[in-house]
């Protein structure tokens, strides 16, 4: 696929986030997706395989949320199978606080599916909102 077509299936995807619906995100998720999130946080690891990502990663965080979470898409850039992703992310954990975060994906597609994600975040609300290690 070129960067057009990559560009309109993430486009897709983050347009269903953005009303609260993952489905599509998960299903772009090719079975041995990589998801890293840098940095120093109880979070922060690479998660290897669609599996672990949802059972290792997006069950314990979901897990913390009293609401429905929304991810939207700013800003989408792709350059052959690369994409940047700029977003914003709003959500209420159940202690009440809010976890509004700030991401850039960068992600690597292949055949109209999602390799791998890099996802960089304000770690220290991360740190100071969400709870424990996943």
């Amino acid at each position: 696929m070129n960067a057009a077509q990559n560009k309109e299936i993430l486009q897709a995807a983050f347009a269903e986030l953005a009303k609260s619906n993952g489905k599509p995100f998960v299903d772009l998720m090719a079975e041995d997706f990589c998801w890293t999130i840098p940095g120093g946080t109880k979070w922060s690891k690479t998660y290897r395989g669609k599996r672990a990502v949802l059972d290792e990663l997006m069950k314990p965080l979901f897990a913390q949320f009293a609401d429905r979470y929304t991810n939207t898409a700013q800003r989408i850039l792709t350059d052959g199978d690369y994409a940047v992703v700029e977003c914003r992310g709003r959500v209420t954990t159940r202690s009440g606080k809010p976890y509004h975060n700030e991401y850039c994906y960068v992600i690597r597609m292949r055949d109209g599916t999602m390799r791998e994600l890099k996802e960089y975040l304000d770690t220290e609300l991360a740190a100071t909102v969400l709870n424990g290690q996943p």
